[in-house]
């Protein structure tokens, strides 16, 4: 489903307002109660926002890739793999994909013979910024759907979780 699919469908049925819920129970803000809750709605959230894309035929991980290269700059297979959480020859398999899609460019290592660098090319920068355009658009959409009271509890929840994932 993409956002304007999702708005052909009933644009003024928006989401449910934290605002209008009663306060939460001690009990739902206990560490273990609130850990499950969160985490379900931030799986549902982020798997919603991964549906809005520039490209059908680019999965997650190699968006992910695409989006660190451009990011982060050239890398080996080795160090995207490590920063991916893969194994190397995972990673080779999704950089060769790239590659063969004009995104990344492979090029000799400076100073490791043995290595290559793994560039973005001007086309899969491209792709990195339609696809968070998109991404960008939906959730401004459905955030300009809630209270300004809530946005602003979101954006403190923002801050909370950046600092619970230790970033």
């Amino acid at each position: 489903m993409t956002y304007a699919n999702d708005m052909s469908k009933n644009p003024t049925s928006g989401p449910s307002s934290a605002s209008s819920a009663a306060a939460a129970t001690p009990s739902q803000c206990r560490p273990t109660a609130l850990a499950a809750e969160l985490r379900v709605s931030l799986v549902h959230a982020v798997r919603r926002i991964r549906l809005e894309r520039s490209s059908e035929h680019i999965t997650d991980g190699q968006y992910s890739v695409l989006a660190g290269l451009a990011n982060n700059g050239p890398m080996t297979p080795g160090e995207i793999a490590e920063r991916e959480q893969v194994k190397p020859p995972s990673m080779t398999r999704t950089v060769n994909v790239l590659a063969d899609a004009g995104l990344v460019t492979r090029a000799a290592h400076p100073s490791d013979g043995r290595q290559v660098m793994v560039s973005v090319t001007e086309a899969g920068i491209a792709e990195v910024r339609e696809t968070r355009r998109r991404r960008d658009a939906w959730l401004s959409h459905r955030l300009a759907e809630l209270t300004t009271e809530d946005r602003a509890t979101l954006a403190r929840a923002s801050d909370i979780l950046r600092e619970v994932a230790g970033k």
